[in-house]
């Protein structure tokens, strides 16, 4: 089984207009509803290679129970023509799961996202994903960390997974930008997927091949 972790899961929704102008009204021509955030997406893509993945994380409120409903659709069913399939693990929480909005100009093909912060976590809530991961590494053959924080957890989060993951012999992925990936990468990740600005980010050069040797130098 391999594990992903998404803590700002999301509920994305797709809107597709003719054509996107600022300051007019647009009629709607298509709406699409599917569980969001980077992990979740990494699972869909595994499952339809034909790997097991369970989906852990954060959902609350009527979006966190959208998302969840929509993930069960594909849970111990094949999602692709690989026959794998996805485990809902999310932790409940009080808050409110977000959405993303992304409005896909069908002229150009361009698309305008907006992505909003997501739910508070407290420290309750925090203890309970930390013993719920803590039970899922044991079944792991993998786990990749992935997406923004929600607000409340800590910033050093993803570097205390992963140590969390190497004590149990478990290899991990990073995606993450920011101080999340620094500190992150300090904790020695298997491998991480930075994209080329968080990359640039990360070690303040712009050309990829050192960009990546300085990186591997910081743990990666």
């Amino acid at each position: 089984m391999i594990l992903t972790v998404t803590l700002n899961t999301a509920l994305d929704i797709t809107y597709r207009v003719p054509r996107l102008r600022p300051h007019t009204s647009h009629r709607v021509t298509e709406v699409t509803e599917r569980p969001g955030g980077k992990g979740i997406n990494v699972a869909r893509v595994l499952a339809a290679l034909g790997h097991h993945t369970t989906v852990t994380g954060f959902a609350g409120g009527v979006t966190g129970t959208v998302v969840r409903e929509l993930l069960a659709e594909g849970t111990e069913t094949d999602t692709g023509t690989g026959g794998g399939r996805i485990t809902d693990a999310l932790v409940p929480i009080a808050g409110t799961t977000r959405r993303t909005l992304g409005v896909v100009d069908a002229a150009s093909g361009d698309t305008t996202q907006l992505n909003e912060a997501g739910p508070a976590v407290t420290s309750t809530e925090w203890a309970a994903f930390m013993d719920a991961y803590a039970g899922l590494l044991r079944g792991a053959s993998a786990v990749a960390l992935c997406g923004s924080l929600p607000p409340g957890v800590p910033v050093g989060t993803y570097a205390q997974l992963i140590r969390e993951a190497r004590a149990a012999g478990v290899p991990t992925l990073l995606d993450t930008g920011g101080e999340p990936l620094r500190r992150g990468v300090a904790a020695r990740p298997d491998i991480v997927k930075p994209n080329a600005e968080e990359l640039a980010g990360l070690t303040g050069s712009t050309e990829p091949l050192r960009a990546a040797r300085d990186a591997r130098r910081r743990g990666a």
